[in-house]
């Protein structure tokens, strides 16, 4: 055989080997991501309870149940009220809130950008695998060492590249879209909470 077609050979495999790896990364970052949102959105499951609670406390002037509740939750909800809180010149707390949101949300979108990497690259990658395995295929078949038989099969191997690779890429697609929506829900119900702080603190010269 064709040094050649030893080397593709050993390509192909190569990637199909690199197609299992990154569908066990994209499992890995799937589960990072849902457990950092999980603790973004705190212990309570209802979102808008949540936020409905925050704001009838600030709407009531209620903040001693508004702090108590800020101090034990762990949500992004509740950073933003102790951000808010812990900043006594309320002209500065929209600021110190965006400061806040972004490091939440640049640590939040990591994950993400693994799952956008894989989901737009892996087609590629299974794609690159079947076209080596057809040169490899038909490269045989011209030296004479497999019949058509055998070059079907050979087609039929390397098109488990493509299906590899839409394997992978389809479930980052989705676990994407998913994450990214969630994480556009979080940020944008903790910045209506900040925004609701301040039209109800800004005469407070205390809380």
């Amino acid at each position: 055989m064709p040094v050649w077609i030893v080397v593709i050979q050993w390509i192909s495999k190569f990637v199909l080997v690199l197609l299992m790896l990154l569908s066990v990364w994209s499992v890995a970052t799937m589960l990072r991501c849902a457990k950092g949102l999980r603790r973004a959105r705190g212990s309570t499951s209802d979102q808008d309870a949540e936020l409905s609670q925050a704001a009838a406390w600030i709407e009531n002037q209620s903040w001693d149940l508004f702090r108590d509740w800020a101090a034990k939750e762990h949500s992004m909800n509740a950073g933003v009220a102790r951000v808010a809180l812990n900043t006594h010149d309320h002209s500065k707390v929209d600021r110190a809130v965006k400061s806040y949101l972004t490091r939440e949300r640049t640590h939040l979108e990591q994950g993400l950008t693994v799952l956008a990497t894989l989901g737009s690259n892996a087609p590629f990658i299974g794609l690159f695998g079947t076209v080596l395995g057809i040169i490899q295929a038909f490269g045989a078949l011209g030296a004479h060492q497999n019949g058509t038989a055998d070059v079907m099969v050979g087609i039929s191997e390397a098109l488990i590249a493509t299906a590899m690779g839409l394997f992978v890429a389809i479930p980052a697609v989705v676990a994407f879209n998913i994450f990214t929506r969630k994480l556009r829900v979080l940020i944008v119900s903790s910045e209506a909470l900040k925004d609701l702080y301040l039209a109800h603190a800004k005469d407070i010269s205390r809380i």
